[in-house]
């Protein structure tokens, strides 16, 4: 019988493409990272995000559609569009979400500490206004996707889409991937509006703000942490998510998210007040 239930229920969790943290936990960060943002940085970041093609959409999703909610809508775009028949698969930058190290630490494939850097320069020195404003997007939504650990990942199983659990803490979804499960670990996808913000403030109440360090810096704190990113116990077919594990999960899930979210407002604000020094429009 075990024989046979494996194969079954390794076919139903088969993973989809990884998105990184779903649409809360960017949201979150956004939110966070707002809150780091002086005024003048907010109204560049909002006058940026006005100018995108994809705003009015935004705008739609946003509640109650202030600023920061366009910022939080725009986190997660990167990731919308990846089944999107209307924009093609070149600009969809899928390497871009990840970057993956093989058994001797060497780089394996993904491109996403390479591109945090790239964005963040152009973002700093252009002076193309629909160039800020197809860059700050992904700028957003990457350096988010730098602060999963599973975004970081071991290249032999995917970043953990090709190793299943079993998790007894999701009831509609019980089996699932490794890097599904992380990605769900900071909320609802739906998590918007009032909620969102109260949970943004709490995240901010519960840690302090890290250092601000650099891209490698945060490359390699998710890295480190994959160490505790894979169950231990064992269910009844698959790596079974305990108690303990969950708890832990958790914890790590939310402090990155913030950490995401407090780098990302800096970020934001070192690079307009290097645009305002330099006299960049």
């Amino acid at each position: 019988m075990r024989r046979l239930l494996l194969p079954l229920l390794l076919a139903l969790a088969a993973p989809l493409p990884a998105e990184a943290w779903n649409a809360a936990g960017h949201r979150l960060s956004a939110a966070v990272a707002w809150a780091e943002m002086s005024p003048a940085t907010r109204d560049w970041v909002a006058a940026a995000l006005a100018r995108h093609p994809a705003h009015p959409r935004w705008q739609d999703k946003a509640r109650p559609g202030e600023p920061m909610d366009i910022l939080a809508e725009a986190s997660t775009w990167a990731d919308s569009i990846r089944n999107d028949p209307d924009i093609p698969d070149a600009d969809k930058h899928r390497r871009w979400h990840y970057v993956d190290f093989d058994a001797r630490g060497r780089v394996a494939a993904g491109e996403l500490d390479r591109q945090v850097e790239r964005l963040a320069g152009r973002l700093r020195s252009t002076a193309d206004p629909e160039e800020i404003s197809r860059s700050l997007p992904w700028l957003v939504h990457l350096v988010g996707d730098l602060h999963q650990p599973l975004h970081v990942g071991r290249h032999d199983d995917r970043g953990g889409n090709a190793l299943q659990i079993e998790n007894p803490y999701n009831r509609r979804r019980p089996f699932t991937s490794l890097h599904a499960y992380w990605d769900d670990l900071p909320g609802p996808p739906w998590l918007r509006g009032r909620r969102l913000e109260q949970k943004a403030q709490r995240l901010r109440a519960d840690h302090p703000a890290p250092a601000f360090a650099n891209v490698a810096a945060w490359r390699d704190e998710s890295r480190k942490l994959l160490g505790e990113a894979y169950p231990d116990a064992v269910g009844s077919l698959l790596p079974l998510v305990d108690e303990a594990f969950q708890r832990r999960a958790q914890a790590i899930a939310e402090r990155r998210v913030a950490e995401a979210g407090y780098r990302l407002g800096r970020l934001l604000e070192a690079i307009h007040r290097a645009r305002v020094s330099r006299g960049t429009p």
